[in-house]
C-alpha cells in the first residue's frame, strides 16, 4: 500500500473520530425539537415579564411593600416620590445609599470632606467640620479602616407635596475599626485590631421633580 493511501485513511479516520465527538459534545436534531426564539432586542422588560408570569394590573408595588405596608403612610409618601419621578427606585436608591454612607463615613473620619461636599446639606457640613476642627485643634488625628455595611434599613418615608421634596430615613450597621492618635502619633483612644460597629441613622432628601438626580445628606440623628 502506498504511502499516499496510507495517509487518505489516516485523516478519514480523524475525520470520523471528529464527527462523533461533535456529536457527543453538541447533540443532533431529529427535525421534531422546536427551536428556542430568542426575544426580539427592542422587547421591553414589562413584555419579557409576561412571557414569564401574568401580570396583575393594579397589585401592589412590590419596590414598596418590601420595605412598607401598602396601607402606610411611608407606602403613600413612597408611591407620591414615584409619581413625582417615575425614574425613582426604592431598591436601588438602598443600593446607592450603602455606598454613599461608605464614602461620606470614611471622609469624615479622615478629616477631608470637600469631595462629598455637594452630597452634604449647609447644616450637616457646618456640624462635620465643627468636629473636624475641632480634632485639629487638639492635635488629634483619626486612622480608620472600612470593613463593610452589615445592615441597611429604610426606616421612614416622608414626602412633601408643596415642594416635591422626598425624604427617607436609613439606617446602616457598618463595621470597622479605628484609633485616634495625639500630635506624636500615640494611640489615645480605640484599637486596630479590635472591629466595632457603627451605628448611624441618617436622613436623605431630595426634590423629586428636580433634573439633579442626587440626594443630600440632611441629618445625621434620629
Amino acid at each position: 500500500m502506498s504511502n499516499d493511501m496510507i495517509q487518505l485513511l489516516v485523516l478519514a479516520g480523524i475525520a470520523v473520530f471528529l464527527i462523533l465527538r461533535l456529536k457527543s459534545v453538541l447533540g443532533t436534531r431529529e427535525g421534531f425539537e422546536r427551536p428556542t426564539l430568542p426575544l426580539p432586542e427592542k422587547t421591553d422588560r414589562a413584555a419579557r415579564n409576561r412571557q414569564n408570569f401574568e401580570v396583575i394590573e393594579g397589585g401592589a408595588d412590590q419596590d414598596i411593600t418590601d420595605h412598607f405596608d401598602e396601607n402606610s403612610d411611608e407606602a403613600d409618601a413612597l408611591a407620591a416620590m414615584k409619581k413625582s419621578d417615575p425614574e425613582f427606585n426604592v431598591g436601588e436608591f438602598l443600593g446607592g445609599a450603602r455606598g454613599a454612607y461608605e464614602m461620606i463615613l470614611m471622609a469624615f473620619e479622615n478629616g477631608e470632606i470637600d469631595e462629598i461636599r455637594p452630597f452634604l446639606s449647609d447644616d450637616v457640613a457646618e456640624a462635620f467640620m465643627g468636629v473636624i476642627n475641632d480634632r485639629k485643634e487638639k492635635g488629634l488625628s483619626v486612622e480608620a479602616n472600612f470593613i463593610g455595611v452589615r445592615e441597611v434599613q429604610l426606616m421612614d418615608a416622608r414626602f412633601d407635596e408643596s415642594n416635591s421634596e422626598g425624604e427617607l430615613k436609613v439606617k446602616f450597621v457598618g463595621e470597622m475599626t479605628s484609633v485616634v492618635r495625639d500630635e506624636a502619633g500615640d494611640i489615645v483612644e480605640g484599637s486596630l485590631k479590635e472591629i466595632k460597629k457603627s451605628k448611624d441613622i441618617w436622613t436623605f432628601a431630595r426634590i423629586m421633580d428636580s433634573e439633579d438626580p442626587n440626594w443630600q445628606l440632611v441629618a445625621t440623628g434620629e
